[in-house]
């Protein structure tokens, strides 16, 4: 069975199958704060989500990071060590990218098992 959550007409945010959760890509709702804020925003985003689905950040599998300026890059990894689960920092990787909207500095991907 696949289960897929918050689904509208281009995306679900997140979707279930075989013991896998599947994210989108979460972006920050307050895109007027810095890498900082938008950073706790969006780890905050998969820490609901992955709620929803019934496991935690200990179990994600892969992340991938995608931020518009490696300046900022600093900045982003501050909030991943402070959040990342100790012990379980999954793979990961992190491309500097122009994302959909000009005011968001960062997007997060992540696979986590159930």
């Amino acid at each position: 069975m696949v289960q897929r959550f918050d689904v509208g007409t281009r995306l679900s945010e997140m979707t279930v199958h075989n013991g896998t959760v599947w994210l989108a890509g979460q972006v920050p709702s307050d895109a007027t704060q810095d890498m900082t804020g938008q950073a706790r925003q969006v780890l905050g985003a998969i820490d609901a989500l992955l709620a929803r689905a019934g496991t935690d950040k200990s179990k994600i599998v892969m992340a991938q990071v995608f931020v518009t300026d490696l300046a900022e890059f600093p900045a982003f990894n501050a909030v991943w060590d402070a959040w990342v689960a100790p012990g379980n920092a999954p793979p990961r990787a992190t491309v500097e990218a122009k994302l959909a909207k000009p005011e968001w500095k960062v997007e997060v991907v992540v696979t986590a098992a159930v």
